[in-house]
C-alpha cells in the first residue's frame, strides 16, 4: 500500500474524530430528536477485558456481532466474519495439511499460514473462554452463538494463552435464550438442520442443548473417479448446565463435539514447472513424447496426460490427481466455569478444559495422473488447560489477575509419496508436546470522571519437546520396514534407508516478560478516545517435515520465539443514537517472523526478518431511520519486510520460496472494504420482508512468504430477502452468495522453485443461493 493510502486512512480517522468532536456541543438536542422517533440502537456488550462492559467504553480495537447481527449479514461460518471485520483474514482449507478444516486466521497481517502442529496460531480462537490449541477445527459453522468478538493487536495481559495478533472470542448460548429451530435447502444439495433447547430453566439450575449438521455436494469433479472435492458432511451437538448452587456461586459445564467426513480439500492444478526434476522424472517414466531421464530434458510442451507440462490444467473446477484424497475431524471437549462472588469488590473465577482433536487430511499435490508428490496426514491431539482468575471491581479501581496452565500432546503420523526415480516415500512419525505457564494481570484505574489509565504484565514460560522417527522408503506403496538405527551420511542429501533426525527428545524452553499500557479520555457523553502500546510473544518450535538430513547432529532444525509491538490510537463515538463509529490507527513492530519456505519439496519454518505493520480501520452503523441500517467498515494495511534473517546451512539444500526485503506478509491485503444495506418493509399482518446486500472489496493478496502466490483485488456481492412474521416468531429467508459469480483463489501453494515444481490452488465456490426456515418457540 502506498503512503497516501496510509495517510488517507488517518485523515479519514481524524477527520471523524474532530467531527464527533466538534458535534458534542449539538449531540443533546440530536439525541433527543433521535429519541422522539425511536431511531435508537441497542447497547453492546463486550468482555474483551474479561469482564462486561459496553463497546464504547472499551478502549481498545474490537469487532463485536451478537447473533442477531450474524444472522442478518448472512455470517454462518467463522470464515464468513472475513467479509464484515476489517483488517481480518480468516481462511481455512489448509494448504499443508489438507484438511478442510485447518484455520489460517490473520489480523493486522499477523497470524500463521502452518496449520500443523509444529507451529502455535499467530490468533488465539476462544469458545467459551477456553483456548482452541490447534488450527484445525479453527474453521467451523457458528453452533448456538450468542455473539463473536474480534480483538486486534496483543492480548496478553488479559489471556491465559499468548495472543500475539489478537483474538476471536465466541460465545454460546446459555440457558434461558429460548428455543430455535431452523432447516435449509439449497444449491449443490444443500441440506442443513439445527436445533437448540432450553430443556430445563430454574432460577437455580437450566440446562440447554444444541445440534446441528450440514451436507453439501463439492464444487470440484475429480476426473479419474468422479469424486467430488470440496463436498461437507458434518455433525455438531453441545449441552450446557448453568447451576447456582448460592447466590454468590455459578457453575457452568458445557460438553461440546463435532465431527466431519468429507471427500477432500477441492485443490486443482495450477501450472509447473517443466524444467525441474520431478516432473522430468515423472514424464520420461510416464512415457511422455520426446521426454528423457537421464539425461534430464525439459518436459516437451505437448497435451499428452503423461507429460507434466501446463496442458494438465483442468480448469478451475476439475482435478487432475489420482492420489488419495479425504478430510476427517472429531473434535470434542468439555470445560467448567466457576464464578464466586466473595464480595462486592472481588470475584474468583476458575476456567477448567480438556479437549480431543482427530483429524486426517490427504491430498495429491501436483493434482496430475503423474506420481510427483502426494501428501496423508493424520493427527491426534489432546489438551488440557486450567486458568484461575481474581477479579476487583471498585469505585475507581477496575482489574484482573491470572495464572494459566496448558498441556498438549500431539501424535502425528506423515506418509510423502515421491515421484523420484522408482518412486519413494519419506515417513514421519512424531510425537510433539507443549506445555505453558503464565501469570498475567491488568488494571485500570479512573483518575477522574473523563481520564482512565491501564497497565498490565505478563510472564510466560513454554517448554516444547518433540520426539519422532523420520526416513525414506524405497517404492511408493511398499511395507513399512523397521525404523533405520544410523543418520544419513551427507547433510542436505535425501537418501532412503537412514534416518534424518535422531530419535531422542529434544527440548527448547522460552520465556518472556510483556506488557500493555493505555490511556483513555470521555470528552463528553457520546466521545472517548484512547492511546495504547502492547507487546506480544509467540513462542518457537520445531520444524516437524523433513526430507534429509539438515543439521550434522541429526538434531531437528528449531525456531524462534517471534515478537511484536503495537502502538494504537482510536475512538469510540455516538454523535447521535443512531449513529455508532469507531476507528483506530496503529503501527505495529514485528520481529523474528515465523514463515514457512522450501527446503526440497518440504515446507520449513525459518525466523525470517523483521516488518513494520502500519494501518487503520473504521466502522460505522448506522440506522438514518426504523426500518433502515447500514454497516460500513474499511481496512488499511502497509505490512512489508523491512529486513531478511539469513538462513543457516542446510548442505546441498538450500531455501526457496524465501521472502525478500519489501516484499507483502501474507494475507495482508493493502485495503478492503464492507458495505451492507438492509430495510424493513411493514406488511399487513404483523408480516416484514427484508432485502439486504452486502458489498465487500479487498485489494490483492499473497499466501505465501515469497509472495509467489495469491489472487488480484476482488469485489465479492451477497445478498439476501427475508420474509418474517413477527407475532409467529418464524423467518424464511433467501440468501445469494458471490451473486456475481467471481472466480478467485481462497488458497494455494507452491514448489515452483523445488525440485517438485508443482502450484496448486482452491477456487471459491461459485455463485449458489440456498432457503433457509427459522423459528423461534
Amino acid at each position: 500500500m502506498n503512503t497516501r493510502k496510509l495517510l488517507a486512512g488517518t485523515i479519514l480517522g481524524a477527520s471523524i474524530f474532530g467531527s464527533t468532536m466538534t458535534f458534542g456541543a449539538v449531540a443533546q438536542e440530536a439525541a433527543s430528536e433521535a429519541e422522539a422517533s425511536e431511531r435508537t440502537m441497542t447497547t453492546v456488550q463486550v468482555t474483551a477485558r474479561r469482564r462486561e462492559e459496553s463497546l464504547q467504553d472499551v478502549p481498545i480495537s474490537v469487532s463485536v456481532a451478537t447473533a442477531e447481527d450474524l444472522e442478518r449479514q448472512g455470517i454462518s461460518a467463522t470464515t464468513d466474519l472475513t467479509n464484515i471485520v476489517p483488517n481480518l483474514q480468516f481462511a481455512t482449507y489448509g494448504t499443508l495439511t489438507g484438511n478442510n478444516s485447518a484455520a489460517q486466521v490473520f489480523i493486522r497481517g499477523i497470524g500463521q499460514t502452518d496449520a500443523t502442529p509444529g507451529v502455535d496460531p499467530g490468533v488465539g480462537v476462544y469458545i467459551d473462554e477456553v483456548y482452541m490449541g490447534r488450527s484445525v477445527g479453527g474453521a467451523m459453522d457458528f453452533r448456538d452463538i450468542s455473539s463473536t468478538q474480534v480483538l486486534r493487536g496483543p492480548q496478553g495481559t488479559l489471556f491465559g494463552r499468548n495472543t500475539i495478533g489478537g483474538a476471536v472470542l465466541m460465545t454460546t448460548n446459555r440457558p434461558g435464550a429460548g428455543n430455535t429451530v431452523r432447516v435449509g435447502y439449497g444449491e449443490d444439495n444443500l441440506i442443513e438442520g439445527f436445533l437448540a433447547m432450553d430443556l430445563l430453566d430454574t432460577d437455580e439450575v437450566g440446562v440447554r442443548a444444541s445440534i446441528g449438521a450440514r451436507s453439501r455436494n463439492g464444487y470440484v469433479t475429480r476426473v479419474v473417479d468422479g469424486t467430488d472435492l470440496g463436498d461437507e458432511n458434518s455433525l455438531t451437538g453441545q449441552i450446557t448446565l448453568d447451576w447456582n448452587p448460592t447466590s454468590d456461586i455459578n457453575v457452568l459445564l458445557r460438553a461440546d463435539y463435532s465431527e466431519e467426513d468429507e471427500n477432500g480439500s477441492p485443490f486443482v492444478f495450477l501450472d509447473i514447472n517443466e524444467t525441474v526434476a520431478f516432473p522430468m522424472i515423472a514424464s520420461a517414466f510416464a512415457g511422455c513424447p520426446g521426454s528423457s531421464f537421464p539425461p534430464p530434458v525439459p518436459v516437451p510442451n505437448v497435451d499428452d496426460p503423461r507429460c507434466a507440462n501446463d496442458f494438465q490444467y483442468l480448469g478451475p473446477f476439475q482435478n487432475g490427481g489420482t492420489s488419495e484424497a479425504y478430510s476427517t475431524l472429531e473434535n470434542s471437549g468439555l470445560s467448567a466455569v466457576v464464578t464466586y462472588d466473595m464480595n462486592e469488590q472481588w470475584t474468583l473465577k476458575s476456567i477448567s478444559s480438556i479437549r480431543n482433536l482427530q483429524w486426517t487430511g490427504a491430498r495429491d499435490a501436483d493434482n496430475t495422473p503423474l506420481l510427483i508428490l502426494a501428501t496423508r496426514y493424520a493427527s491426534e491431539s489432546d489438551q488440557i488447560s486450567q486458568e484461575f482468575q481474581a477479579q476487583y471491581s471498585g469505585d475507581r479501581l477496575n482489574g484482573v489477575i491470572g495464572v494459566y496452565y496448558f498441556d498438549e500432546t500431539n501424535n502425528d503420523r506423515v506418509v510423502v509419496d515421491l515421484g523420484t526415480p522408482g518412486t519413494s516415500y519419506d515417513t514421519n512419525d512424531i510425537e510433539l508436546g507443549t506445555e505453558a505457564f503464565a501469570l498475567f494481570t491488568e488494571w485500570t484505574y479512573d483518575l477522574s470522571e473523563q481520564l482512565s489509565i491501564t497497565g498490565g504484565l505478563r510472564y510466560t514460560e513454554e517448554e516444547k519437546n518433540i520426539q519422532g522417527t523420520w526416513f525414506n522408503v524405497p517404492v511408493v506403496g511398499s511395507p513399512e520396514p523397521a525404523p533405520p538405527t544410523t543418520l544419513c551420511p551427507v547433510v542436505g542429501a535425501p537418501t532412503p534407508g537412514c534416518l534424518f533426525v535422531t530419535r531422542d527428545v529434544h527440548t527448547e524452553t522460552f520465556d518472556s516478560v510483556t506488557g500493555s499500557a493505555n490511556v483513555a479520555y470521555r470528552f463528553n457523553d457520546f466521545v472517548m478516545g484512547y492511546a495504547s502500546i502492547s507487546q506480544g510473544f509467540k513462542s518457537g518450535g520445531f520444524n516437524q517435515r523433513y526430507n534429509a538430513l539438515l543439521q550434522a547432529s541429526g538434531d531437528p532444525l528449531a525456531f524462534d520465539e517471534e515478537t511484536a509491538q503495537s502502538l494504537e490510537i482510536g475512538f469510540k463515538a455516538n454523535p447521535s443514537s443512531n449513529l455508532r463509529v469507531n476507528g483506530a490507527v496503529f503501527s505495529n513492530s514485528y520481529e523474528d517472523i515465523q514463515l514457512t519456505y522450501r527446503v526440497g519439496p518440504a515446507p520449513l519454518l525459518f525466523n525470517a526478518g523483521e516488518a513494520t505493520i502500519n494501518g487503520a480501520e473504521l466502522e460505522v452503523y448506522y440506522m438514518p431511520t426504523d426500518q433502515t441500517t447500514v454497516d460500513f467498515s474499511i481496512g488499511l494495511l502497509q505490512a512489508e519486510m523491512d529486513s531478511v534473517a539469513q538462513v543457516p546451512n542446510l548442505g546441498a539444500q538450500t531455501p526457496t520460496a524465501t521472502t525478500q526485503v519489501g516484499d507483502r506478509l501474507p494475507r495482508a491485503p493493502e485495503s478492503e472494504m464492507h458495505l451492507g444495506v438492509s430495510h424493513v418493509f411493514e406488511l399487513p399482518n404483523s408480516f416484514e420482508l427484508t432485502p439486504r446486500i452486502d458489498v465487500t472489496y479487498r485489494e490483492s493478496i499473497f499466501f505465501d512468504a515469497g509472495n509467489d502466490i495469491g489472487e488480484s483485488s476482488l469485489t465479492l456481492v451477497n445478498g439476501s430477502l427475508t420474509l418474517a412474521n413477527i407475532n409467529q416468531d418464524w423467518r424464511i429467508s433467501l440468501r445469494g452468495e458471490n451473486l456475481t459469480d467471481e472466480l478467485y483463489l481462497v488458497s494455494g501453494t507452491t514448489s515452483a522453485s523445488t525440485a517438485t515444481g508443482y502450484s496448486e490452488g482452491i477456487y471459491a465456490r461459485p455463485r449458489n443461493f440456498s432457503l433457509t426456515f427459522s423459528k423461534d418457540f
